[in-house]
């Protein structure tokens, strides 16, 4: 089984609908695949169909009175389910302190579905936070979106800087340009023309397209939707880059 974290120190880039529509290709590739929303907005976990939000406990989770595999719902797609997200993640930071070793939280939690899953998606909240420690270390790759701007790699920069100074694993961190406007001289050129230490790491990018905001209208991945849509063969090219990575 392979951990793969879509994270962004920024939110409002595109991290959800990333993680959805790759998960939805990885199912689609005959994975069996489970997208844990960790984000308590739970944007990813309201897209794929859950509107229930009090279903979780992390507390209980974390002092294994709760079975991971009692937090899994199935979403509408064969082969993809979903633990969704919930308000109790607000304290999730706490209770890892509270109730587990350092570096140990996720992973304990993730372990037991690797007898049912081949791919786990998480879809990460935008934080520099001991959950974020923990995505850290349980993910066999992190892939940041990142819009083309310098603010945008600038977060990007601050996250490798953690992840380096925590000894992470900052090598495991993929960016992928997304929301691009190629009628926009700063995206393009910033496409064309990445910035150095980025350049051998960066994956293919994701327009900025109206079909992905219907996304919203859908509660529906653009790749199950609109398959033939330039975006969604944006994410198709980007699953295929993913897919060589971690397996």
């Amino acid at each position: 089984m392979k951990v793969v974290a879509f994270y962004n120190l920024k939110g409002g880039v595109g991290k959800t609908a990333s993680a959805i529509n790759i998960a939805h290709l990885a199912s689609r590739s005959r994975l069996r695949t489970l997208l844990w929303d960790l984000d308590p907005q739970g944007a990813a976990s309201w897209y794929l169909g859950s509107d229930d939000m009090d279903t979780f406990s992390a507390k209980k989770v974390l002092k294994r009175k709760v079975s991971p595999a009692e937090l899994v719902v199935p979403t509408a797609y064969e082969r993809l389910s979903l633990i969704p997200a919930d308000f109790s993640y607000r304290g999730f930071d706490l209770d890892i302190d509270r109730f587990v070793e350092k570096g140990s939280a996720l992973t304990r939690t993730i372990d037991p579905f690797s007898e049912t899953y081949s791919l786990v998606v998480l879809d990460c909240p935008p934080s520099l936070s001991r959950l974020a420690e923990e995505i850290f270390a349980v993910a066999d790759a992190i892939f940041v979106p990142v819009i083309p701007t310098p603010l945008s790699l600038r977060a990007f920069q601050q996250v490798r800087a953690f992840m380096k100074k925590k000894k992470l694993g900052h090598k495991h961190l993929y960016p992928f340009y997304t929301m691009v406007d190629m009628r926009r001289n700063l995206h393009r050129n910033l496409v064309e023309n990445p910035p150095a230490e980025l350049r051998r790491l960066m994956l293919p990018h994701i327009p900025y397209s109206s079909m992905i905001e219907k996304m919203g209208e859908t509660r529906a991945p653009v790749t199950a939707f609109a398959p033939g849509h330039p975006a969604a063969q944006a994410y198709q090219h980007l699953w295929e880059d993913i897919f060589s990575i971690i397996i």
